[in-house]
């Protein structure tokens, strides 16, 4: 392939950037589709030059003709949840092996590229060669990366963790984060291909096939895995004759994926042509604008007051809720929660987070939509306290055939009640973003403001977990003169034969903080961030409008 295939475009506007959060919280926010204006007049010329065929046919080309593509992009949007899932699923494998918090932030890190993926979107759309296709050139390397990372874990994550001096955290967070920026990048060439993928009638079915597809793969390689590899949950509901271990392994489970990226990423490139137009289909011209505009179109926004100021709040809001949203979970699996059942209990949630933006948006759809946002900010900062009080509550409720049916509709009811919060401020956050961002770069303002969202909740969960540890404090047990300040400490404890027990947990301390630091944001930055509403539009338009 000559040198000359690649190519960078410097005309033109930016098609798309990128945009969403797992985290847990963002592994779901995972692709926001926008328009872009120039491109909509650009798809009107040609929609007019075609109405003379359109009246002699009479027929709109349905969703049956283009089933096949749907397909594709619900296959590749899968492929990209399951590295997510799995992903997500290690924090609960490590916490079962007794890791310490510093090593859950370290591991957190991973979580990162979602947010972060704006950085390097618009090299992904600037730079491809034009023979093998425009999103095919990230596409199909992508895809073969993830597949072989894929295989050499599998052949390698059981030693990683299960090695003698415990996990090996290090090397298992550098791995997985190569996973996850290649899923991050991966997103940017599949949302980019959809929109040219699909005919102007049908392309609305993308972000569908974007929701459903990145949910269903992180249901597989979290809720399913996690509930294949556990040994109580598969002897329980799947076994006559018990075993000691799962129906898959971690290694397993990453050999069969990594495999089937490989087989699908082979026939992807072989056989789907990027640039086949069907019968009917009215082709839509992609343009780019160059990188580096792109990036001083991205500065030019930021610099704006009122801008400014709101990434500055969004990038402090999540602060308060930070130590219920990060470290609950695992405190439940510390205090002997089985990891599976904590993961089934998004099964039932679902319906519920498919049902709560349609109702919420009613509310948000109005002038204002952040005042939604400030009246759910309280009530999230409570249900943090509840889960504190779920955790504090949890080993007396224990018995020793595990816990009772009424302990999991308990936790149920809170994760709801979690949601509701969660989702309310989301929606109105979203609201806010399409009603004040700038419509002659609306794709690139709009990717902006949800990266900075998504990263607003990163790095509060990365600190919860990181202070953890320092704020606990515990005492030796049974042998004089010794200490448990540090694993060394504790260890010495343990050789002289006493044991350190936890006097003060610093999960509840930083639960107290955070509450009282998210009561502070309400009062003050709440009130501020509502009457950027009142801002007219001329305040949040870009100075700096490249290619107009």
């Amino acid at each position: 392939m000559e040198h000359s295939d690649l190519i960078t475009h410097k005309n033109g506007r930016q098609r798309r950037l990128a945009g969403t959060t797992l985290t847990h919280e963002n592994a779901r926010d995972m692709g926001e589709h926008t328009s872009d204006p120039e491109v909509e007049e650009e798809e009107e010329g040609l929609i007019k030059g075609s109405d003379t065929e359109d009246r002699r046919h009479r027929v709109r080309p349905g969703i049956r003709g283009e089933l096949g593509n749907v397909l594709l992009l619900l296959f590749l949007y899968v492929l990209q949840g399951i590295p997510l899932g799995l992903a997500g699923s290690i924090p609960l494998i490590l916490q079962s092996k007794s890791v310490s918090y510093k090593d859950q932030a370290f591991f957190s890190f991973v979580f990162w590229p979602f947010s972060l993926k704006l950085l390097w979107a618009p090299l992904v759309d600037a730079l491809y060669f034009s023979r093998f296709g425009r999103r095919k050139s990230w596409l199909v390397p992508t895809q073969y990366l993830l597949g072989l990372f894929m295989l050499y874990l599998s052949m390698t994550v059981n030693s990683l963790l299960q090695s003698e001096g415990g996990p090996k955290v290090v090397t298992l967070t550098a791995v997985f984060f190569m996973l996850a920026f290649l899923a991050a990048t991966q997103d940017i060439a599949v949302d980019g291909w959809a929109l040219t993928m699909l005919s102007r009638e049908n392309v609305g079915y993308a972000s569908t096939c974007n929701s459903v597809g990145q949910t269903a793969g992180y249901f597989l390689g979290n809720v399913l895995f996690l509930a294949l590899e556990s040994a109580d949950f598969c002897n329980k509901y799947l076994r006559i004759e018990p075993k000691d271990t799962g129906i898959v392994t971690l290694s397993d489970f990453l050999f069969f994926w990594g495999m089937v990226f490989l087989v699908s990423t082979t026939l992807v490139a072989i056989i789907k042509s990027e640039n086949e137009h069907g019968k009917g289909k009215r082709r839509v011209h992609e343009e780019t604008q160059g990188v580096m505009e792109t990036y001083k179109l991205l500065f030019s926004i930021i610099k704006m007051p009122t801008v400014f100021t709101f990434c500055v709040l969004l990038l402090t809001a999540k602060v308060g809720f930070s130590a219920a949203d990060a470290v609950t979970g695992l405190k439940l699996v510390e205090a002997g929660v089985p990891k599976e059942q904590l993961a089934l209990l998004a099964v039932p949630m679902v319906p519920l987070q498919i049902l709560l933006p349609v109702i919420i948006s009613k509310y948000t759809a109005g002038p204002r939509p952040l005042d939604v946002f400030y009246k759910a900010f309280p009530f999230r900062l409570l249900i943090g306290l509840e889960y504190a009080l779920l955790v504090w509550w949890t080993p007396s409720v224990r018995q020793e055939e595990g816990f009772p049916v009424y302990y999991y509709a308990i936790v149920l009811l809170s994760y709801a009640l979690h949601q509701v919060a969660l989702y309310s401020m989301y929606v109105a956050c979203m609201a806010f973003h399409a009603k004040v961002s700038d419509p002659l770069i609306g794709g690139t303002y709009m990717t902006l403001l949800n990266t900075v969202t998504n990263l607003g909740g990163n790095w509060p969960s990365t600190v919860a977990l990181w202070m953890v540890d320092p704020l606990t404090s515990k005492e030796c047990q049974g042998a004089v003169g010794q200490s448990c300040g540090s694993p060394e400490e504790a260890g010495l404890c343990v050789k002289e034969g006493g044991a350190c027990v936890t006097t003060l947990d610093g999960y509840y301390v930083e639960s107290v903080v955070c509450v009282v630091i998210g009561l502070a944001w309400w009062v003050w930055l709440g009130k501020k961030m509502r009457r950027l509403q009142e801002e007219s539009p001329s305040a949040w338009r870009a100075s700096c409008r490249a290619n107009q």
